[in-house]
Formats: C-alpha cells, sequence, structure tokens
C-alpha cells in the first residue's frame, strides 16, 4: 500500500496579511486607542508592518487618527482609535411580544434602539420587514455604509414563516447587493454579545424570551443548539424543562389572580412578579422557588454536557435573578461534580440578542475581512 503525507503548505502573502490585520484590529478593540509603537510592542508585529497595516485600514475608514500621545519619553506618538463613521451593523430581534432593531457603528457606540409592542400571536412578517428597512434607512441617513443585518428569532416562536425565508424577505427588501443577511437564535447571540462584554471563552446564557433555551460560546465560538426547554428531567409524560421553569409557565403560577390577556407582554408581567416578591407575597416567592429549582437541574444537565466558565441568566431571568440564582445554584452545586460554576445575572437588559446580532458582523471584519472600500 503507497500512503503519502501531505506536507505544510506556506501561508500565502494575503492570508498572512489577513491576520495581521486582525491582530491589529483586535487589538485595539480589546485595549481602545494606541499608538502605531505601542500595537507593535504589545502584537509583536515589527513598526514597519504595523504601519503598512494601520495604513490600510485608515484607508479603509476603519482607523482614525485622534491626537498625541504625551505618555511617553521622546518626540509624541500618534495615538489610533477604531473609527464609527463610516460602517454600522443591525440587530434585529423578534419576540411574540415586541420587536426591537439596535444598530452600532464600528466602534461598538450605539446609534439607535428602537422597539415596539406586537399582537400576542406575535409580529407579522411584514412589520418586520418594515422595521428593517427603517433601521437601514436611518443608518444611511447618518452616512454610514451598513455592513450587515442579523436577525434573532427565538426558536419556539409559533407560526409564520421560518427564519431563512424571513431572512430572504428581509435581504429582498434592503436592495444592497454586499449587504448580509442572517439569522440565528435570541440566545446564541445574547450569549455573542455577552462574550464580547465579558471577554469569556466559555459560558452558556439562558434565555426566556420565547420558551427556554441557552445559547453556547465553547472556546470563544458560538454553538447551535441548545434547546434546554425540551429536556425532559423524568419518565415519559413528565412535562419538559421548559414548561417546568420557562418565563411564561412561572408568570402563570405567581400571577394566577391576573388575567392571562394581561400577562401577554412579558416585561410588565415579570416586573409585577418581582414586584409582588419582594413585598413577600407566599404564591409568587413559591412559584420562583419552583421555576429555581427546575432550572438549576436543566442547568445541571447542561454543565455536566459542556462545563461552561459561567452561567449567565438573561433577559427576564435576569429581572428575577435575586429570587431563581440561590435556588438554582443549591441544584447545581447537588447535581454537579465539581458542583462550583457560577450562576450569575446578565447586565445586558432585554435586547441583548438584538445587540449580539449588530455585533457579529464587527466581529466578521475583526477578522481582517475588510469591507470594499471602492463605493
Amino acid at each position: 500500500m503507497t500512503t503519502t503525507r501531505a506536507e505544510p503548505q506556506p501561508a500565502d502573502f494575503a492570508d498572512v496579511r489577513t491576520t495581521n490585520l486582525a491582530v491589529v484590529l483586535r487589538h485595539l478593540r480589546a485595549n481602545g486607542p494606541s499608538s502605531r509603537a505601542a500595537i507593535a510592542a504589545s502584537t509583536g508585529l515589527t513598526k514597519a508592518t504595523v504601519s503598512s497595516l494601520t495604513g490600510d485600514l485608515i484607508g479603509h475608514r476603519l482607523l482614525r487618527e485622534t491626537g498625541l500621545s504625551g505618555n511617553r519619553i521622546g518626540r509624541p506618538a500618534t495615538v489610533l482609535a477604531l473609527d464609527g463613521s463610516a460602517y454600522a451593523s443591525i440587530g434585529l430581534q423578534v419576540a411574540p411580544d415586541r420587536l426591537t432593531a439596535l444598530a452600532v457603528d464600528y466602534s461598538g457606540e450605539q446609534l439607535l434602539l428602537w422597539h415596539r409592542a406586537t399582537v400576542p400571536a406575535g409580529p407579522a412578517p411584514a412589520e418586520i420587514v418594515a422595521l428593517a428597512q427603517r433601521a437601514a434607512s436611518r443608518v444611511r441617513q447618518q452616512g454610514r455604509h451598513v455592513l450587515g443585518l442579523t436577525l434573532a428569532v427565538p426558536g419556539d416562536l409559533p407560526g409564520g414563516p421560518s427564519g431563512d425565508e424571513l431572512r430572504d424577505r428581509v435581504a429582498g427588501s434592503l436592495r444592497q447587493k454586499d449587504l448580509v443577511v442572517t439569522v440565528a437564535g435570541h440566545a446564541t447571540l445574547a450569549a455573542v454579545a455577552e462574550q464580547r462584554r465579558a471577554g469569556r471563552s466559555s459560558l452558556a446564557l439562558v434565555s426566556g424570551t420565547a420558551g427556554l433555551s441557552a445559547g453556547l460560546i465553547i472556546d470563544g465560538h458560538p454553538v447551535r443548539g441548545g434547546r434546554l426547554g425540551h429536556l425532559a428531567l423524568g419518565p415519559a409524560g413528565t412535562p419538559a424543562l421548559g414548561e417546568q421553569a420557562g418565563i411564561t409557565p412561572l408568570i402563570r403560577r405567581a400571577l394566577s389572580d391576573v388575567d392571562p390577556a394581561a400577562q401577554a407582554d412579558l416585561a410588565p408581567a415579570v416586573e409585577q412578579v418581582a414586584i409582588r416578591a419582594r413585598t413577600g407575597d407566599r404564591t409568587t416567592l413559591a412559584a420562583l422557588r419552583h421555576t429555581g429549582g427546575y432550572l438549576g437541574q436543566g442547568l445541571a444537565a447542561l454543565v455536566n454536557l459542556v462545563e461552561p466558565e459561567v452561567i449567565v441568566l438573561g433577559d427576564h431571568y435576569a429581572t428575577l435573578a435575586e429570587w431563581l440564582i440561590p435556588v438554582a445554584a443549591d441544584e447545581l452545586a447537588r447535581l454537579t461534580p465539581a458542583g462550583d460554576t457560577p450562576v450569575v445575572a446578565s447586565a445586558l437588559g432585554l435586547y441583548a440578542a438584538a445587540l449580539g446580532g449588530a455585533v457579529s458582523h464587527l466581529d466578521q471584519v475583526d477578522t481582517g475581512r475588510l469591507p470594499d472600500n471602492d463605493r
């Protein structure tokens, strides 16, 4: 039998340059404004290479010179920063009770945040398309080119077109050939936003905007899946975890005396649960203990499988974290070998998925794949 051995192939110059562009962009993203000399010293690139790379990035309007730094011996150095004036990206969060549009510029600064309540059945595709068009139009009016738009769609949103069909409708309506439109799950995109904020390479984020799902970041990359609400913790016929630990069932248990129609808008209903919990309402506290216990059991299954560094309670779970975390953490400690995985509340609010959708397009540029500068 004849065997062949693949020899390492020399890296193409363009590949090396793309990698080095990413090194510079990520350094500035993580550390803020820096001089060329500081970038070279921190990254290991030569000063000549950094000078060439930053010239290219300034030409693409991704970096700008902000002035001189006097914090050094000798001649002051020119400071470079990410330039937010030319490009932007958009995240559109689709939930059963509301639509949210969020846009950021390339430096990460928020440009707009719009949200509107929808009917209990969820937003119609035409509403989603209209909001996408409006957000893109506003960004363009500011003189920025839209790098991309991501739809954050809950996996358990009933009815309506599939995520791919919705993506195609939105893309067709925006009429920009190089505008990348993608679709991903709420929890996954919220986890992307959380990772960008906290810088962890491994985390799980629990979302309750529609059903119960977990966004997973493993080795720095988002992983599809995480349909935690479909997990059954018992014999056949046992209600799935989403029914035991989901936000909507929690509201039903805690606000059993409230008209169900008034519970359709989740955010105010969750706030009402928190208000009652603070007054010591027994029914509400019992509902929170029930949810926290089952949530902890589901999180234990997750930890035993993928071992995240931290578990983050997102959106509506974060609002109720002071009651849910102690109970969930006790179950987590009981059911996992180490028992020390921290459970924390997200600080990103109800629109983390929209933020994650927007910054995902910035991440693509940060890999060194520069936008077309010929427009």
